[in-house]
C-alpha cells in the first residue's frame, strides 16, 4: 500500500467531463481552453470507464436487467473519447517540480495540458502501463486544464477482459481506469519504495528487512541531500548525491526487528502490518516524503511426493482454499462493495482469492486483503491466450504475446504492475500466464523483473501444467522451456459435477494437487435476485433471458444444471420451486469439493473455486451474486471450510475429522446419526476423538444399511454445536469417466444420478422462531432461536433479514449458519450481523417442508 503524503500528492478524481470525439470539431488546443464550452459533456469521476460514466448519467438505463446490455451498441465506443478536468494550483505549488501520473488508461491516449501536448498515443499505450510526466513547465498558478483523448482498444490489443464468464462490456472498458494524481516536490522525488522482509521461519523471533527507494532528480543541476527512513522506532538515513536529471536507488539493508509482529493469513493468525516512512531533505528542507505499508512474512513454495506444488507461509504449509475474483463488468466497484465481498471471503473461511487479470482500479482490493489476512494469487488472464477473446490469431502454445513488439509491451506492463503491487504481503504468488506458458523471450523478461524488483515471492509460469498432456484446456503440453512444469493443474471441471467426483477422480480435477480453477458450474441465485435480473414475463419457463445471464460458449445454457435438478430432485413446476431446488443443489455440489481437498490434505495442496463473485447478475460460477446475495454454495463453502470439522467422504463412506488450527484438540465428542426419510434414527454412534494440528484423519466408516429408504440423512456433530448435515441416496451418482465431451472435456458426465425425489414428499415440520436484535454503531446483530416442535426433520431452512415495508433482503449479511436442517425436537440459536438501518426489519424463514 502506498499511504502517500497529502502535502506532496493530490488525486485528480473529481470534476471530470467526457465527450465522444465524434461530436467535436475543435482542436485539442481549443478543448484545453479554460472557457471551452462543455455544456453537452457528461460529468464523471476518475477512475471510470466511458460506459460506466454514461450509465451514471442516465444515458443507458439499467444495463444489468434483462437483455438491456445487448441493446447497447458498441459503435459509439469505436472512436476516441475526451476526458477533461480543471485543477487549481497555488503560487507555491505552481513553483514546485510537479509530476503528473497515470496508473492506467485503456487503451492509449493523447494527453494535453493547458494547450500543450505532453504525450502521444504512440507513447501512452497499454491498459497495464503506468506513466509519469514532469509537467513543471506546463502548469501555472490558478486554473489548469487537463484533457485526455482516450483511444479505445482494438481487436488484438491486450486490454481487460472477462473471457467466457459473461457478455463483454460494449465499450471494452475504455477509459481512464485507474488513478490520476499530481505530485509535488522540490526537485527530487521519492519513487517506488519497497520493503523486502526475510523472516526466520523456524523461530519466528527475528526478521531482517531491506528498505529501498528510487530518487529522481528533476533539476538540471546536481542535488545533494539525505534520505531518511523510519519503521516505528527504527531510524536510518544515507547522504545521497544525484546528478542532473539522474536517478538513483538507495537501499537500507540489515534492518533487524526482534520478535516482529508477523503477517499471517486470517486462518493462521493475525495479519499485522507496519509502515515505512521516508523523506528526502536538502539543506534541512523536505523535498519529498512518502510512505508504504507492508507486512513481515515469508512465502515459499514446495513440491510434495507426487510432484504437486504447494505453498508455505512463515514456514507452515497452508492448504489454499480460494475462489476466483472478478471486478464489476464496468469496473465500477466501490470501497463498500469490495469491503463487503472480502468480509464474505473471511466469513466463509476461505484463505485466498485468485485474480485472473490484475483487477482493481486502485489499491483498495489489495489493501483490504492485507488488512483481513486474505492471500492473493495475482496474474494475467487467459483472455490474451485465445483468439475469440483477444481478437487476433494466437499461438497454440504461447497465446497472443509472441511478436517482439508485444513482448516488449507486456513485459513492461508486468514490470509496472509488480512495482505497483509488490509491497502487499497478501500476494503470495505471481501468475504470468493462465492456460498456456509465456514465450521463452517473454518469460526471461519476467524473470529479470522479479530478480530486480521483487525476489520476495514465487511465480507460476502457468496456472496449468500437471495433466496438460490430457489436452483438457488446449492441445499443447503446458510446460515452460525455462522453468519447467508449474506443478499446479487446471483440468476442470467447470460444469455440473456430483459430490463423489471430488473423492474418486484421480486424473483430472479431483482432490489431489493444486487445482487453480475448478467447480461444479452453474449456481442459480435465490428467487429475489432472479427477479432483479429477469423480467416478470420471462421468469418461467426458463428461456433466452436466463441464458443471456449465463456464461459464453459451452456455458451459455443451464441444460446440465436443469438435468441434474430434474433427475435428482424432480422437475420444478414454477420459478419459486426451481429457485429453492437450485439452492439445495448448489449446497450439495459445493460442499464436497472443498471437503475433499481438505480430507486429502498433503496429497492436495490447494483448490480455487471458479468463481467467487460475479461481474454482473448471472446464473453461473458464483458463491454470491452481483447484489451480494449469498446462494446455497456460499453457506456450503462456509460449512466445508470450518477450521474444526467433521465431514463425510462420498468416496469411501467414511467420516473424517479436520483440524486447520496449529494446536491439538483432545477429548472431542463426535456424534454420528443416520436417519431415514421418515426421520427415524436407524444408526447412532458417539466417539471421543483427538485431532492433531493441521490434520485430516479418518475416524469412522459407516456400515452398510440394507433396508434404509432411498433418500436418507447423515447428521455429524462435534460437541453438538458444530453440525454438518447431509442428504444421501442408496442410488449413488456414477460419473462416466470414459465419456468423450465435445468440443473439449470441460466436465465429466454422469452415467447415473442420485435419487432424492422422495424429499418432495417429506411431511411438514413445524418450526417456531423467536429472535432478538441489538444495534451497536453501524452493525446490528440478530439472534434467531429455531425450535423444531415436530417429530419430522425440518429440511433446508433459509433465514433472511428484510426491510418490513419493501420486503427487500438486507445485504451484505453474515449468518453464522444458513440453509440449516433441524432434527425432530431440536432447538438451535443462529446469529447474523448486518448493516444497521433506520428501516424496521423482519426475520423471515423459508424451508423445503416448513409447515405453513
Amino acid at each position: 500500500m502506498k499511504t502517500g503524503d497529502s502535502r506532496h500528492d493530490r488525486l485528480l478524481s473529481d470534476g471530470w467531463m467526457i465527450c465522444t470525439s465524434a461530436n467535436l470539431e475543435q482542436t485539442p488546443e481549443e478543448i484545453c481552453r479554460a472557457d471551452f464550452d462543455i455544456q453537452d459533456w457528461h460529468s464523471t469521476s476518475v477512475p471510470s470507464t466511458v460506459l460506466a460514466a454514461l450509465v451514471a448519467n442516465g444515458v443507458y438505463k439499467d444495463p444489468y436487467f434483462g437483455m438491456n446490455l445487448k441493446e447497447i451498441s458498441s459503435e459509439p465506443f469505436e472512436k476516441p473519447w475526451w476526458c477533461r478536468t480543471k485543477f487549481q494550483l497555488s503560487k507555491t505549488d505552481a513553483e514546485k517540480t510537479t509530476l503528473l501520473e497515470f496508473d492506467g488508461i485503456n487503451y492509449s491516449a493523447n494527453i494535453w495540458l493547458n494547450g500543450r501536448q505532453i504525450a502521444a498515443s504512440t507513447q501512452v499505450k497499454g491498459a497495464f502501463r503506468r506513466f509519469q510526466f514532469d509537467i513543471s513547465s506546463c502548469i501555472c498558478k490558478g486554473s489548469n486544464v487537463l484533457a485526455v483523448e482516450v483511444v479505445p482498444p482494438e481487436p488484438g490489443d491486450f486490454s481487460t477482459g472477462f473471457v467466457d464468464w459473461n457478455p463483454p462490456p460494449p465499450d471494452r472498458n475504455m477509459g481512464i481506469i485507474r488513478g490520476v494524481r499530481l505530485r509535488f516536490c522540490e526537485n527530487v522525488s521519492i519513487e517506488n519504495p519497497f520493503v523486502q522482509t526475510n523472516l526466520n521461519a523456524e523461530t519466528l523471533d527475528e526478521a531482517t528487512l531491506t528498505a529501498s527507494a528510487g530518487l529522481a532528480n528533476h533539476a538540471d543541476r546536481t542535488v545533494s541531500g539525505i534520505l531518511e527512513g523510519k519503521i516505528e522506532s527504527i531510524r536510518f538515513s544515507e547522504a545521497v548525491e544525484i546528478e542532473p536529471q539522474g536517478r538513483k536507488t538507495v537501499e537500507f539493508t540489515d534492518i533487524r526487528i526482534t520478535n516482529p509482529r508477523i503477517w499471517w493469513p486470517h486462518t493462521m493468525g493475525k495479519p499485522d502490518l507496519y509502515d515505512l516512512q521516508l523523506k528526502f531533505t536538502v539543506d534541512d528542507k523536505v523535498s519529498d516524503a512518502d510512505s508504504v505499508r507492508f507486512g513481515i512474512r515469508k512465502v515459499e513454495d514446495y513440491t510434495n511426493e507426487a510432484g504437486h506444488k504447494g505453498f508455505k507461509i512463515n514456514g507452515r504449509k497452508v492448504l489454499i482454499k480460494a475462489a476466483g475474483w472478478t471486478d464489476d463488468l464496468f469496473l465500477a466497484d466501490t470501497l463498500e462493495s469490495i469491503d463487503a465481498q472480502l468480509k464474505y471471503v473471511k466469513h466463509i473461511n476461505l484463505n485466498s482469492i485468485r485474480l485472473e487479470g490484475i483487477w482493481g482500479k486502485d489499491h483498495t482490493l489489495y489493501d483490504l486483503c492485507d488488512k483481513y489476512g486474505i492471500l492473493m494469487m495475482v496474474g494475467w488472464s487467459c483472455h490474451w491466450e485465445h483468439e475469440q477473446y483477444l481478437g487476433k490469431p494466437v499461438d497454440g502454445r504461447y497465446g497472443g504475446v509472441t511478436s517482439s513488439e508485444d513482448i516488449d509491451l507486456i513485459s513492461k506492463s508486468w514490470q509496472d504492475q509488480v512495482i505497483w503491487l509488490r509491497n502487499h504481503p497478501s500476494i503470495y504468488v505471481w501468475a504470468v500466464a493462465s492456460d498456456k506458458v509465456p514465450k521463452p523471450q517473454l518469460e526471461q523478461r519476467y524473470i529479470e523483473t522479479f530478480e530486480k524488483y521483487d525476489p520476495s515471492r514465487p511465480y507460476l509460469a502457468s496456472t496449468g501444467g500437471i495433466g496438460s498432456e490430457q489436452q483438457i484446456i488446449g492441445e499443447d503440453i503446458v510446460v515452460s522451456e525455462i522453468s519447467g512444469c508449474s506443478g499446479v493443474k487446471m483440468l476442470g471441471p467447470y460444469a455440473y459435477t456430483p459430490p463423489v467426483y471430488w473423492y474418486t477422480d484421480k486424473n483430472r480435477g479431483g482432490a489431489y494437487g493444486f487445482n487453480t480453477e475448478t467447480g461444479p458450474g452453474a449456481a442459480v441465485p435465490p428467487l429475489e435476485s432472479i427477479r432483479k435480473m429477469i423480467p416478470e414475463d420471462h421468469l418461467w419457463p426458463i428461456d433466452e433471458f436466463w441464458e443471456f445471464h449465463c456464461g459464453l460458449n459451452e456455458f451459455a445454457t443451464l441444460d446440465r444444471y436443469r438435468e441434474a435438478i430434474d433427475r435428482r430432485y424432480g422437475k420444478a413446476g414454477n420459478v419459486k420451486e426451481f429457485a429453492r431446488k437450485a439452492q439445495v443443489l448448489n449446497y450439495e455440489l459445493m460442499r464436497p469439493m472443498f471437503e475433499a481437498f481438505r480430507a486429502n490434505k498433503g496429497a492436495a495442496t490447494g483448490v480455487v473455486q471458479w468463481m467467487l463473485n460475479a461481474a454482473w447478475p448471472k446464473m453461473y460460477w458464483q458463491l454470491y451474486d452481483k447484489y451480494l446475495m449469498p446462494n446455497g454454495a456460499f453457506y456450503a463453502a462456509k460449512k466445508a471450510c470450518e477450521p474444526l470439522h467433521l465431514l463425510y467422504n462420498y468416496g469411501d463412506r467414511s467420516v473424517y475429522a479436520m483440524n486447520d488450527h496449529l494446536a491439538t484438540f483432545r477429548d472431542l465428542r463426535a456424534t454420528i446419526r443416520v436417519l431415514d426419510i421418515d426421520s427415524m434414527e436407524v444408526f447412532g454412534e458417539t466417539l471421543d476423538i483427538s485431532v492433531e494440528p493441521d490434520s485430516s484423519a479418518k475416524v469412522f466408516e459407516l456400515p452398510e444399511f440394507d433396508s434404509i429408504s432411498t433418500t436418507y440423512f447423515l447428521d455429524l456433530r462435534l460437541h453438538d454445536d458444530r453440525v454438518n448435515f447431509y442428504w444421501l441416496s442408496t442410488k449413488p451418482d456414477v460419473p462416466d469417466y470414459e465419456a468423450k465431451v465435445e468440443p473439449w472435456p470441460y466436465y465429466t458426465p454422469s452415467k447415473k444420478f442420485a435419487d432424492f425425489t422422495s424429499l418432495n414428499s417429506l411431511p411438514p415440520a413445524g418450526v417456531k422462531v423467536k429472535h432478538s436484535s441489538k444495534t451497536t454503531g453501524e452493525k446490528t446483530t440478530i439472534t434467531a432461536k429455531l425450535a423444531n416442535v415436530s417429530d419430522k426433520i425440518a429440511f433446508f431452512l433459509e433465514l433472511q433479514v428484510a426491510e418490513k415495508n419493501s420486503g427487500k433482503t438486507i445485504l451484505p449479511v453474515f449468518w453464522q449458519d444458513n440453509y440449516v436442517s433441524l432434527l425432530p425436537g431440536e432447538t438451535r440459536n443462529i446469529k447474523a450481523v448486518f448493516p444497521a438501518t433506520k428501516q424496521e426489519t423482519v426475520l423471515t424463514i423459508d424451508g423445503w417442508n416448513l409447515e405453513t
